[in-house]
């Protein structure tokens, strides 16, 4: 059966747009894990292109068909295939690829050593032109203490859960691992999902004993980025959830 293809019709208001295509699309996928080789989680993924002025619309179906053709190869090995293949079969000149998710990383509690899944959340976001470029994001759940508070109080200081959100362009694979070990080694403490009482003691004193303010951390954080040959870009994201103001602190670094 032959059905019009009115997404292919010419269009005569002589407006690009940027960007589109789906958004939100739930689908298992496999990651590669530092430690165990694999990890299949769900990601939300969205997935666009540029659409000349001249089209009325792009094909929405055609989207779907490329998840489901690379579905045992969403990783980010594949992303520039399937950001090559999404612009040969949408024939556009500019694709873009965005997968959030869920990774989750075995840690061990500091003192009674029991072991537990940490989620992170991360992403993979893809653009391809002429040249194609990624950025690892991911964000990583700290302790934050404040200098001043200990600094000023007779006992105690404040303290309370900070995001470190992090973007990262590499040259060489950087590990979803690596980004968190340098978030939690330059924080006031690293959080667990599963902590004795021994251990809740070692992550207190911790902290009292390593105040930051978010700008701490933030630059704690790119220093330790700033070393790393492989990364070649990157922004730090600090917002802390205060735990005695009615509202949030927040710092960003962004390499030029």
């Amino acid at each position: 059966m032959s059905l019009k293809d009115v997404q292919s019709q010419k269009d005569f208001r002589n407006i690009n747009i940027n960007k589109v295509g789906v958004k939100g699309v739930k689908y298992p996928i496999t990651l590669l894990d530092k430690k165990n080789g694999l990890q299949h989680t769900i990601a939300d993924i969205n997935m666009y292109v540029l659409l000349p002025s001249k089209f009325k619309g792009t094909h929405m179906s055609r989207f779907i068909e490329i998840i489901n053709e690379n579905k045992n190869e969403i990783n980010i090995k594949k992303i520039h295939h399937i950001l090559a293949q999404t612009k040969a079969k949408l024939n556009a000149k500019k694709a873009y690829l965005e997968i959030n998710f869920d990774y989750f990383v075995e840690k061990q509690a500091p003192v009674s050593k029991i072991k537990s899944l940490m989620s992170y959340s991360c992403g993979l976001h893809a653009f391809s032109s002429d040249v194609d470029e990624l950025t690892l994001f991911v964000k990583v759940p700290v302790t934050s203490l404040c200098p001043c508070s200990k600094e000023i109080s007779d006992y105690g200081a404040h303290n309370q859960r900070a995001f470190v959100s992090v973007y990262v362009k590499f040259s060489d694979m950087v590990w979803i691992e690596d980004v968190i070990g340098i978030v939690e080694a330059n924080s006031s403490s690293d959080i667990y999902c599963l902590l004795k009482r021994p251990d809740e003691k070692y992550v207190t004193e911790k902290a009292y004993d390593n105040p930051m303010f978010v700008e701490d951390i933030a630059r704690n954080v790119v220093k330790a980025l700033e070393s790393d040959k492989r990364i070649y870009w990157y922004k730090v994201e600090v917002e802390s959830l205060e735990s005695i103001h009615n509202h949030n602190a927040y710092a960003c670094i962004e390499k030029d």
